[in-house]
C-alpha cells in the first residue's frame, strides 16, 4: 500500500527546516522600469546591519546572517542576481524597511543587452 502523505513527508518527523527542500522560492521580485532595475527581497527578521549587498562584474550579491541565541540557531540568506545590461554601479542604492530589502540599479543608457538568443527546436 502506498503512503497517503505527500512525497516529501519523510522530512516531517526529522529536525530539518522545510525550506531546505523547497524549490522555486519566490522571496524576491525583479523588474525593469524607467531605465533602472528594481529588486525587492523579502528578508524578515534581519536587522539592516546584518545584511550585505555587493556588486561585482554584473552580479549583485545579497547575503545576511544572524544568530538566534534564544533558539541556538543561525539564520542565513544568500542569493545572487546577474544583470544583462550595464549598470551605473556608483548609483546603486539599497533600502531596508519592514523586512523588505529594495535595491535600485540604474541602467547605463544606450547600452545593448548582453547575451544571445537561443533558438528553440521542435
Amino acid at each position: 500500500m502506498l503512503p497517503d502523505r505527500p512525497a516529501n513527508s519523510w522530512t516531517q518527523g526529522l529536525d530539518f527546516p522545510s525550506q531546505l527542500f523547497a524549490t522555486g522560492s519566490n522571496d524576491y521580485e525583479l523588474y525593469e522600469e524607467d531605465d533602472e532595475f528594481v529588486l525587492s527581497v523579502e528578508m524578515p527578521g534581519f536587522d539592516p546591519e546584518e545584511i550585505t549587498v555587493t556588486w561585482d562584474d554584473s552580479i549583485l550579491d545579497v547575503a545576511a546572517e544572524r544568530e538566534d541565541e534564544t533558539r541556538g540557531r543561525r539564520k542565513t540568506y544568500h542569493r545572487r542576481f546577474r544583470f544583462p545590461k550595464s549598470v551605473e554601479d556608483e548609483d546603486i542604492t539599497a533600502t531596508y524597511n519592514n523586512g523588505i530589502l529594495q535595491v535600485t540599479l540604474p541602467v547605463v543608457t544606450g547600452t545593448p543587452t548582453t547575451g544571445k538568443e537561443i533558438p528553440i527546436q521542435s
